[in-house]
Protein backbone atom coordinates (compact mmCIF):
# COMPACT_ATOMS: atom_id res chain seq x y z
CA UNK A 1 0.00 0.00 0.00
CA UNK A 2 2.87 2.58 0.98
CA UNK A 3 4.52 1.47 -2.64
CA UNK A 4 1.33 2.69 -4.55
CA UNK A 5 0.65 5.85 -2.28
CA UNK A 6 4.46 7.40 -2.94
CA UNK A 7 4.62 5.93 -7.02
CA UNK A 8 5.28 9.57 -8.66
CA UNK A 9 3.20 10.05 -11.52
CA UNK A 10 5.48 8.76 -14.82
CA UNK A 11 2.73 8.37 -17.75
CA UNK A 12 2.22 11.16 -20.74
CA UNK A 13 -0.75 12.62 -22.41
CA UNK A 14 -3.82 11.41 -20.77
CA UNK A 15 -2.44 10.55 -17.43
CA UNK A 16 -1.30 13.99 -16.97
CA UNK A 17 -5.20 15.28 -16.64
CA UNK A 18 -5.56 15.02 -12.94
CA UNK A 19 -3.22 17.72 -12.70
CA UNK A 20 -6.16 19.44 -14.46
CA UNK A 21 -9.59 20.31 -13.25
CA UNK A 22 -12.10 18.32 -15.04
CA UNK A 23 -10.29 17.14 -17.67
CA UNK A 24 -9.80 13.60 -19.29
CA UNK A 25 -8.76 10.92 -16.73
CA UNK A 26 -5.47 9.43 -15.53
CA UNK A 27 -3.85 5.93 -17.37
CA UNK A 28 -4.99 3.57 -19.88
CA UNK A 29 -6.30 5.13 -23.23
CA UNK A 30 -8.46 8.34 -23.97
CA UNK A 31 -11.74 7.45 -22.12
CA UNK A 32 -13.44 11.09 -21.19
CA UNK A 33 -14.01 11.23 -16.66
CA UNK A 34 -17.49 9.96 -16.09
CA UNK A 35 -18.80 13.47 -14.98
CA UNK A 36 -16.68 15.43 -16.81
CA UNK A 37 -20.04 18.80 -16.98
CA UNK A 38 -20.90 20.31 -13.77
CA UNK A 39 -24.13 19.26 -11.89
CA UNK A 40 -26.99 21.89 -13.09
CA UNK A 41 -26.62 25.32 -10.93
CA UNK A 42 -22.90 25.23 -11.31
CA UNK A 43 -21.99 25.30 -14.97
CA UNK A 44 -21.02 29.49 -13.47
CA UNK A 45 -18.79 28.33 -10.85
CA UNK A 46 -14.96 28.25 -10.73
CA UNK A 47 -13.50 25.87 -8.48
CA UNK A 48 -9.79 26.07 -7.17
CA UNK A 49 -7.64 23.31 -6.50
CA UNK A 50 -6.68 23.01 -3.14
CA UNK A 51 -5.39 18.95 -2.85
CA UNK A 52 -4.01 16.65 -5.18
CA UNK A 53 -3.12 13.09 -4.80
CA UNK A 54 -1.13 12.17 -8.09
CA UNK A 55 -0.95 8.08 -6.91
CA UNK A 56 -4.51 8.31 -7.46
CA UNK A 57 -3.78 7.22 -11.36
CA UNK A 58 -2.05 4.20 -10.00
CA UNK A 59 -4.68 2.93 -8.07
CA UNK A 60 -7.51 3.53 -10.71
CA UNK A 61 -4.90 1.26 -13.07
CA UNK A 62 -5.13 -0.81 -10.28
CA UNK A 63 -8.78 -1.30 -10.15
CA UNK A 64 -9.21 -1.89 -13.55
CA UNK A 65 -6.35 -4.40 -13.73
CA UNK A 66 -8.20 -5.91 -10.20
CA UNK A 67 -11.51 -6.01 -12.62
CA UNK A 68 -10.42 -7.87 -15.61
CA UNK A 69 -8.06 -10.07 -13.31
CA UNK A 70 -11.67 -10.95 -11.59
CA UNK A 71 -13.68 -11.83 -14.79
CA UNK A 72 -10.56 -13.88 -15.88
CA UNK A 73 -10.65 -15.99 -12.76
CA UNK A 74 -14.85 -16.39 -12.60
CA UNK A 75 -15.29 -17.10 -16.25
CA UNK A 76 -12.95 -20.00 -15.52
CA UNK A 77 -15.34 -21.94 -12.90
CA UNK A 78 -17.96 -22.95 -15.35
CA UNK A 79 -15.15 -24.96 -17.37
CA UNK A 80 -13.72 -25.81 -15.03
CA UNK A 81 -17.10 -27.55 -13.56
CA UNK A 82 -17.65 -29.09 -17.19
CA UNK A 83 -14.02 -30.85 -16.95
CA UNK A 84 -15.13 -32.60 -13.95
CA UNK A 85 -18.14 -33.28 -15.26
CA UNK A 86 -16.15 -35.17 -17.90
CA UNK A 87 -13.47 -36.40 -15.20
CA UNK A 88 -10.89 -34.22 -16.85
CA UNK A 89 -10.61 -32.36 -14.01
CA UNK A 90 -10.17 -33.80 -9.85
CA UNK A 91 -12.83 -32.59 -7.46
CA UNK A 92 -9.88 -31.05 -5.79
CA UNK A 93 -8.74 -28.62 -8.73
CA UNK A 94 -12.38 -28.04 -8.98
CA UNK A 95 -12.84 -26.76 -5.68
CA UNK A 96 -9.35 -25.01 -5.92
CA UNK A 97 -10.90 -23.01 -9.20
CA UNK A 98 -14.26 -22.18 -7.36
CA UNK A 99 -12.02 -21.32 -3.74
CA UNK A 100 -9.52 -18.76 -6.14
CA UNK A 101 -13.12 -17.19 -7.88
CA UNK A 102 -14.68 -16.26 -4.55
CA UNK A 103 -11.29 -15.18 -2.85
CA UNK A 104 -10.86 -12.58 -6.14
CA UNK A 105 -14.61 -11.22 -5.53
CA UNK A 106 -13.96 -10.87 -2.26
CA UNK A 107 -11.10 -8.64 -2.71
CA UNK A 108 -12.71 -6.74 -5.55
CA UNK A 109 -15.80 -6.05 -3.46
CA UNK A 110 -12.99 -4.82 -0.45
CA UNK A 111 -10.80 -2.69 -3.44
CA UNK A 112 -13.87 -1.53 -4.76
CA UNK A 113 -15.32 -0.05 -1.50
CA UNK A 114 -12.07 1.57 -0.39
CA UNK A 115 -10.75 3.08 -4.09
CA UNK A 116 -14.14 4.45 -4.83
CA UNK A 117 -14.28 6.46 -1.50
CA UNK A 118 -10.44 7.30 -2.10
CA UNK A 119 -9.94 11.50 -2.57
CA UNK A 120 -7.63 12.45 -5.99
CA UNK A 121 -8.33 16.03 -5.87
CA UNK A 122 -10.36 18.39 -4.13
CA UNK A 123 -11.60 21.79 -5.24
CA UNK A 124 -13.51 24.40 -3.96
CA UNK A 125 -15.62 27.29 -5.75
CA UNK A 126 -14.55 31.21 -5.42
CA UNK A 127 -17.24 31.71 -2.89
CA UNK A 128 -15.82 28.48 -0.53
CA UNK A 129 -19.93 27.35 -0.17
CA UNK A 130 -19.31 24.12 -2.79
CA UNK A 131 -16.47 21.24 -2.45
CA UNK A 132 -16.11 18.75 -5.13
CA UNK A 133 -14.17 15.65 -4.83
CA UNK A 134 -12.73 13.87 -7.71
CA UNK A 135 -12.35 10.07 -6.95
CA UNK A 136 -12.63 6.80 -8.62
CA UNK A 137 -15.65 4.55 -9.83
CA UNK A 138 -16.24 1.02 -9.46
CA UNK A 139 -14.65 0.92 -13.14
CA UNK A 140 -11.27 2.59 -12.05
CA UNK A 141 -12.39 6.13 -13.93
CA UNK A 142 -12.82 9.68 -12.45
CA UNK A 143 -16.09 10.43 -11.10
CA UNK A 144 -17.06 13.79 -9.44
CA UNK A 145 -19.37 14.60 -6.56
CA UNK A 146 -20.25 17.66 -5.38
CA UNK A 147 -21.36 18.81 -1.57
CA UNK A 148 -21.98 21.66 0.37
CA UNK A 149 -19.17 22.76 2.52
CA UNK A 150 -21.74 23.39 5.38
CA UNK A 151 -22.43 19.56 5.29
CA UNK A 152 -18.81 18.47 5.50
CA UNK A 153 -17.46 17.96 9.08
CA UNK A 154 -14.31 19.36 10.19
CA UNK A 155 -11.48 17.43 10.81
CA UNK A 156 -11.22 19.15 13.91
CA UNK A 157 -14.05 17.60 15.02
CA UNK A 158 -13.10 14.48 14.32
CA UNK A 159 -10.57 12.33 16.09
CA UNK A 160 -8.42 11.53 12.72
CA UNK A 161 -4.86 13.17 12.90
CA UNK A 162 -3.23 14.78 10.15
CA UNK A 163 -0.62 12.49 10.50
CA UNK A 164 -2.65 9.07 10.10
CA UNK A 165 -2.11 7.64 6.42
CA UNK A 166 -5.98 8.21 6.08
CA UNK A 167 -8.25 10.94 7.00
CA UNK A 168 -12.29 10.39 7.04
CA UNK A 169 -13.60 13.22 5.36
CA UNK A 170 -17.78 13.26 6.32
CA UNK A 171 -21.05 14.98 5.88
CA UNK A 172 -23.29 15.79 8.31
CA UNK A 173 -26.08 14.50 6.41
CA UNK A 174 -23.89 11.35 6.03
CA UNK A 175 -24.71 10.85 2.74
CA UNK A 176 -21.29 9.76 1.82
CA UNK A 177 -17.48 9.11 3.52
CA UNK A 178 -14.14 9.78 1.32
CA UNK A 179 -10.52 9.03 2.70
CA UNK A 180 -8.00 11.42 1.63
CA UNK A 181 -3.95 11.21 2.65
CA UNK A 182 -2.12 14.59 3.83
CA UNK A 183 1.08 12.20 3.88
CA UNK A 184 1.12 11.41 0.58
CA UNK A 185 -0.99 14.05 -0.73
CA UNK A 186 -0.23 17.63 -1.15
CA UNK A 187 -2.55 20.75 0.05
CA UNK A 188 -2.01 23.24 -2.33
CA UNK A 189 -4.16 26.16 -1.18
CA UNK A 190 -4.15 25.56 2.78
CA UNK A 191 -6.23 29.00 3.23
CA UNK A 192 -9.07 27.45 1.40
CA UNK A 193 -8.41 23.97 2.73
CA UNK A 194 -8.71 25.05 6.52
CA UNK A 195 -12.32 27.24 5.03
CA UNK A 196 -13.49 23.95 4.92
CA UNK A 197 -11.51 21.43 7.02
CA UNK A 198 -10.97 23.93 9.93
CA UNK A 199 -7.21 24.50 11.06
CA UNK A 200 -4.72 21.79 11.51
CA UNK A 201 -1.64 23.25 13.77
CA UNK A 202 0.31 19.92 12.17
CA UNK A 203 -0.85 19.99 8.63
CA UNK A 204 2.12 19.33 6.40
Amino acid sequence: MAALLRAPPRLGGPAVAWGRPLCALWCLGRRPPTSAAKQPGLESEKFQMVYRFDSIRVFGFVSRMKLAQTALTVVAVPPAFYWYSQGLLTHTSMCMACGVAGFALSMLYWMSYFFRRLVGILYVNESGTILQVAHLTFWGWRQDTYCPVVDVVPLTETQDRPQDLFIRIRQYSGKQTFYLTLRYGRVLDRERFSQVFGTLATLK
